[in-house]
């Protein structure tokens, strides 16, 4: 018998980065999880706004809990990455104001 979690969570080479996700859904574990524990969404809310079922939420949740240091791992590279952008790529408003003090 298939396990609870596979009939919910799957991952697919090409599709979301190949990361964990809620099956039939570009909505990944990683999603879930930040929703519930930084932005403080109930399991509810974060159905209801989402359409999903309150099992996909519990099962993305409960993936989330069993492979927490790689779920974690995988978002600190992105806000690393992301951050490294930002500072590397400065955005219009900053060119131009560096183009100001400049002349």
């Amino acid at each position: 018998m298939a396990s609870v979690l596979d009939k919910h969570i799957e991952a697919t080479p090409g599709v979301c980065g190949g990361k964990p996700r809620i099956a039939g859904r570009r909505i990944t574990v990683q999603n879930v999880a930040l929703w519930h524990e930084r932005e403080g969404k109930t399991v509810d809310e974060i159905a209801t706004e989402y359409d999903l079922t309150l099992g996909d939420v519990h099962a993305a949740l409960a993936y989330y809990y069993d492979h927490k240091g790689d779920v974690d791992r995988r978002v600190a590279e992105g806000e690393a990455y992301a951050e490294r952008a930002r500072a590397e790529t400065p955005s219009p408003l900053e060119r131009k104001l560096a183009a100001r003090s400049d002349g």
